[in-house]
């Protein structure tokens, strides 16, 4: 067999540290930008914060290329929702705990079984009773139900405890008349029938509210109220909506009380502003970190050349990142811009004026990838004077009309809501009716296609809207 060389030339793309790290840092969210300069900081020693009030980098000197510094931009559940309207219920479902797991939750619940625990320790309990029953105080998870059934708690228990589910069941009992009210329930029904077994028997409505808890709390959540006044066998709606209000009266989260509302600031990449009739976009300038290279280890470095080869590779970090941090901004504040010029009607005249848009055309704009315009969308928001929006509310598919031209599903959602919230209470409209309404406007919607911005918008279907 003969043998021969042959040379080819081929194109590969290779990401560099630095290419990886621009990419990176244009998917963060402006706190998570700054997490990631925080950690940098403490990691790299040529890097350091501009304070306020602090004069550049060798004053009295022209800068050289280490001080370099990244300045201002010159422009300047089953039961959810169910009959307690925003009140959210969990009924002890796993699920609840999965992305919960961070310190609010923590703290929460650790007020909820610290207050349990105060009141275990204050009753005439055996310590093998007491002990069973701060067992299950720990089962508990934040909204104050018991999510494992009693079997799969016997078999957490050591072997040679030698609980049983009758001795776990009447430690339950014990936990379910301690404060709050429902607490240790192991979904909302039972929760409910805690609550309504507290009550004064001379209660009005107290044997059916018990008897509908008890039977048909899955009726009322699908609001089949005519079905549910003929299995309680009651004539006169006056006599349900009392029934209705003593049960939506109680508290579908034993431990709510116990949960501290944490209010959560997102801060503007951009501002909006109308300047002599042009809407115009400027970066924020407290969401832009301020950093330079330590002259300090810089001089060091200078008067070490050919040595110190880590304070070399920490230099080149360092200048990569403060170049990488005002690419970024530079690049949030073309998109900001190019998405301010198609959406103009939005800023003169809301949502129902916005225009159908997709990312292919700001990245066609402004000369990057769709890929790149997808980052840049995500996590940044803007300041207008309509509010605080994300980039990706601007962005939405093209519907047609029956003259041939097209409407933003952003707009066609306006309309919905719209129709939703005239509707009659006792009638709601469904999704049907709000197809042939939007048709009767012009605009072609298909009624699953109403459905599926019904849930965008979290409205319950037309059985679950009616009321009396």
């Amino acid at each position: 067999m003969k043998q021969n060389l042959q040379l080819k030339l081929s194109h590969q793309l290779t990401l560099t540290p630095q290419l990886q790290q621009s990419i990176r840092l244009l998917q963060l969210s402006s706190q998570e930008l700054n997490q990631e300069i925080g950690q940098m900081l403490q990691e790299n020693p040529m890097l350091e914060r501009i304070e306020e009030g602090v004069g550049p980098v060798g004053e009295g000197e022209t800068p050289s290329r280490e001080a370099e510094t990244v300045t201002r931009d010159e422009s300047d559940s089953v039961y959810e929702e169910m009959a307690w309207g925003d009140r959210h219920v969990s009924a002890g479902s796993d699920d609840d705990d999965d992305d919960r797991g961070n310190q609010q939750a923590d703290d929460e619940s650790l007020g909820l079984r610290q207050h349990l625990l105060d009141q275990v320790a204050m009753m005439h309990l055996s310590e093998r009773d007491r002990q069973l029953v701060s067992f299950m105080v720990e089962a508990l998870n934040e909204d104050g139900y018991l999510s494992l059934s009693l079997e799969e708690l016997a078999q957490m228990l050591p072997a040679e405890v030698d609980v049983g589910v009758d001795e776990l069941l009447t430690a339950l009992r014990l936990l379910q008349s301690l404060d709050p009210l429902g607490v240790g329930a192991r979904d909302l029904a039972e929760n409910l029938r805690l609550q309504l077994g507290d009550l004064p028997e001379d209660t009005p409505y107290l044997a059916q509210a018990r008897r509908l808890v008890s039977q048909h709390l899955d009726l009322l959540a699908e609001r089949e109220y005519g079905k549910l006044k003929r299995l309680l066998n009651i004539s006169d709606d006056r006599d349900f909506i009392a029934i209705r209000q003593l049960i939506t009266s109680l508290n579908p989260r034993p431990a709510a009380s116990f949960s501290a509302t944490r209010t959560q600031y997102v801060a503007p990449d951009v501002f909006v502003r109308k300047v002599q009739g042009e809407w115009l976009a400027s970066l924020n300038p407290e969401a832009m970190p301020k950093l330079r290279i330590n002259e300090v280890y810089a001089n060091i470095l200078r008067q070490n050349r050919g040595g110190g080869s880590q304070l070399t590779g920490q230099m080149q970090e360092a200048r990569w990142l403060i170049k990488n941090i005002q690419q970024r901004f530079q690049t949030i504040l073309r998109v900001a811009q190019a998405i301010i010029d198609r959406q103009r009607l939005f800023f003169e005249h809301g949502d129902v004026a916005m225009r159908p848009l997709v990312l292919r055309e700001i990245a066609e704009v402004v000369g990057l990838h769709e890929s790149t315009i997808s980052r840049v969308t995500s996590q940044k928001y803007m300041m207008t004077p309509r509010g605080l929006y994300e980039f990706k509310h601007f962005f939405g598919n093209a519907l047609t009309t029956e003259t041939g031209g097209a409407a933003s599903s952003t707009a066609i959602k306006v309309l919905i809501r719209q129709f939703f919230e005239s509707e009659s209470r006792t009638s709601p409209l469904s999704d049907n009716a709000i197809s042939e309404m939007l048709g009767k406007q012009g605009f072609v919607v298909a009624r699953r296609t109403v459905a599926k911005y019904r849930e965008q918008l979290n409205i319950p279907p037309a059985n679950q809207r009616k009321s009396l």
